[in-house]
Parts: structure tokens; sequence; C-alpha cells
């Protein structure tokens, strides 16, 4: 079983280079799954519906989501139907926060869910709902996945640990910056910190360098601005299967 990951999808730089170099990746991976993370595909901030069809039309098997879910209220109107995840333990609760797909003979947990500190602390425990619903789904699968969505890295190694051996991949998104941690866990679960963005590859996160710049100066002075120019796309490959599991980083630029 392969599956590609592409990290947080950043407004329509990240859409068009994501569009551009898909194709190049399922030639050289031949990934059995594909998965995106879309919560800042609409102009930094949700998705709306000419995305999601946009990604549905490139081959991508489910959309995962963010503390940026609900920001583009065009979601609550297809979310039901549609092949997006949203965090198991977002407040709201409309779709779902975790799919099993089938694949051949094998079918795939995946599971999307937010961390909370520096994002939201009244959020319910990622912690226990995870462990609450590999309880209820035993035996319904063959491999699992979740894309964790927080903003601290002791979070996600923590959570990490907690699943070691529990589910078969974990990884980190949010911050926009892919890490090198990638590897495998004591009891085989593999892991990394943060996958990083697909977007603009001289902004800050995503966003124009100078609002950023200004709003670290001044305070807070203009909204958020898509950063254009040079272009990264970075995302993870993954193997698992009888013989071998790993996790290997794709970076890409312009």
């Amino acid at each position: 079983m392969k599956i590609l990951f592409i990290g947080d999808v950043y407004g329509d730089p990240g859409i068009d280079y994501l569009t551009e170099k898909l194709p190049e990746l399922k030639n050289e991976y031949k990934p059995n799954l594909i998965i995106v993370n879309a919560e800042n595909a609409s102009n930094g901030r949700g998705i709306n519906r000419k995305i999601y069809k946009h990604f549905m039309s490139l081959g991508i098997s489910l959309l995962t989501m963010g503390n940026h879910t609900w920001k583009n209220p065009e979601i609550k109107e297809i979310i039901a139907d549609s092949n997006i995840i949203r965090p198991i333990n977002d407040h709201e609760k409309l779709g779902s926060g975790y799919k099993i797909v089938k694949y051949n003979d094998k079918k795939i947990l995946v599971i999307n869910a937010l961390g909370r500190i520096f994002i939201d602390e009244t959020l319910e425990s990622p912690f226990t709902i995870i462990d609450d619903l590999l309880i209820s789904l035993k035996g319904q699968y063959d491999y699992s996945f979740l894309d964790f969505h927080a903003e601290v890295t002791s979070e996600k190694v923590a959570i990490a640990h907690h699943l070691d051996g529990k589910i078969d991949v974990v990884v980190g998104t949010h911050t926009h910056v892919q890490t090198n941690d990638n590897r495998i866990l004591p009891q085989k679960t593999l892991y990394i910190s943060d996958v990083g963005m697909t977007g603009a590859l001289n902004g800050v996160i995503g966003v124009d360098k100078d609002v950023i710049i200004d709003r670290f100066i001044n305070g807070y002075s203009k909204p958020n601005k898509i950063a254009l120019g040079k272009r990264q796309l970075n995302g993870v490959i993954i193997t698992i299967d009888s013989l071998r599991r790993t996790i290997e980083k794709i970076h890409l630029e312009e």
C-alpha cells in the first residue's frame, strides 16, 4: 500500500502547483491513495465547491482539513456527501471526522484531528476521541492513517507515541514548515511532525511577506494576502506492506 500525502495547499499558488506536479508524482511513486490537506485552499481559508470539484478531477482520494475548516461557508453545503474529512474533535459535527476507503482487498481508515494547544483548548481531547474510535472500529480496516493538525511539536510527538502500535501512520500538519524527523517509532508507527505546505515559496507560510513583517513590527495592520512568485510542494510518500514500512519526504520547488 502506497499513500501520497500532500501538505496544506495554500490558495491559488498551491492549487496551481499541485495541479502541475501531481501527474509527475503519480508517475514516479504510483500511489494507491492520494490525500491532500485542503484547509487553506480557498484563499487561505477553508475550501469551496469549485476547488473541491477540481481536486476530485485530479484523482485525489480524500481531503483533510484543520482549524480553518468552516471559514468558507460553502463547505457546509457539500461536506455531507463529499470526500472531505473534518477534524473528528471539532465543535461542528457536520460531515465526518474519519472515513474508511477500500483499495483492492484492503480497507484504509483515515482520521483528521485538531490539536488543542494554541488552537482551541476547549476542543475534546484528540487522544481520547481517537482511542475510542479505534476501539469502536476494531476489525473494520487493515491500515490506519491520522492527519494531526496541531500547532506545537510536543503535542504532535506525544500523540504519535500514544498511538504508536495502534495506528500505522501519524502525519502532522498546520505549521507549513516541513520537519526533518520522519521516522519509524518503536512500535512501528510511521511519523513526521509536519509535512509542510504547498504554495508560495518566499512568503511567510503562504502569506505575502510584507504583510506579516509589518504585523510583527507594528501590530495588526492589513488582512492576509496570498504570496505570489516561486512555488513549492511538500508531502510524504508512505509505504506499508508485509515487507517494509517507510515514510519519505517530498519537496519540490521552482
